[in-house]
């Protein structure tokens, strides 16, 4: 039987939602939205396309004050053709808002701005300029992927990210089409290239881009290729092994409090002593007497005992 949302386990922690954010692209989230704190670069968060939250929700852990982060998804509403039905019913049917945002406040006190529907919604929603980093995950069809595009070139303020996902999955052709075409006729600067996402920028790349090679040479579990096309340098990134960066439990996941330390003695009060061995109980038995009796054979045991009997009688 399929488990429904419904019945589905509380995640207690991040791992648990499912979606597909592997290590690499985890850190490589993670990097580039530090680097953007860092420096001071302020604006506003925005994902397209969601499933059950599992990016949201570390999008949602780099979301500061005056800040806002709005997502977009279909949900359950109507696709907006015939193309997108299909696509919904293919993949996405068990995707609910319900069961993103139980999953989404496991981890945060608040949601996000969450508009339900097509993802050309957020270029109605969103501020043109206002925007630090945006992640396209939603359609993978080539028109609705074209669409997304434009809009994170509308809302994204200088020195903006924009991250693709898919643009290299072998059933994502139009993701493909639409990126590579962004890339040589509209401006999109490749920044890097992980094993599913480009991470680009209508900026010069190539700051970024040096940073970021030094910090791939600085990891034995992260590899590193340059190359050229076009005119673009593409930083190809790729996991040896790689782990993704520390993410806190979910309110449903904390582990068992540690037990209390012991307390220490009070100033001047003797320190309690290891308990004392309990002295071995006395015999009268010399230590030779002593081994006669445990190795000897008995008729020489017997034999020590009568002569040291004669002995004592005598003495």
């Amino acid at each position: 039987m399929t488990t429904t949302h419904e019945t589905a386990p509380l995640p207690r922690e991040l791992s648990d939602v499912r979606g597909w954010f592997p290590a690499l692209d985890q850190v490589l989230f993670e990097w580039l939205l530090t680097r953007q704190e860092t420096q001071g670069q302020r604006g506003d968060l925005l994902e397209l396309g969601v499933f059950m939250g599992k990016s949201a929700i570390f999008l949602g852990r780099h979301l500061r004050d005056d800040e806002h982060f709005t997502v977009c998804d279909l949900f359950e509403s109507d696709a907006p053709d015939t193309a997108n039905v299909d696509e919904m019913k293919k993949s996405y049917s068990m995707l609910t808002r319900e069961a993103f945002e139980r999953n989404y406040l496991s981890f945060h006190d608040e949601l996000p701005k969450v508009l339900q529907g097509p993802s050309s919604l957020a270029a109605e929603h969103v501020e043109a300029g206002t925007c630090r980093f945006v992640h396209v995950d939603a359609s993978h069809l080539y028109e609705h992927v074209y669409g997304d595009i434009a809009t994170a070139q509308k809302v994204l303020a200088p020195g903006g990210v924009v991250v693709l996902d898919d643009f290299r999955s072998e059933h994502t052709p139009g993701v493909a089409v639409a990126t590579w075409e962004a890339v040589l006729n509209r401006g999109l600067r490749p920044i890097c290239l992980s094993t599913q996402k480009l991470y680009g920028t209508w900026d010069d790349p190539e700051p970024i881009q040096d940073e970021l090679i030094a910090m791939a040479e600085g990891r034995e579990d992260c590899g590193l290729s340059l190359q050229e096309a076009a005119g673009h340098r593409l930083v190809r990134l790729r996991s040896r092994g790689m782990n993704a960066p520390d993410f806190p439990f979910s309110r449903h996941g904390a582990p068992a409090p540690a037990a209390a330390p012991k307390k220490a003695p009070a100033a001047g009060a003797p320190a309690a002593s290891a308990p004392a061995a309990s002295p071995a109980k006395k015999t009268g038995r010399s230590p030779a007497a002593r081994l006669a009796v445990d190795v000897l054979p008995p008729v020489i045991t017997r034999a020590v005992r009568r002569s040291r009997a004669r002995r004592q009688g005598r003495a």
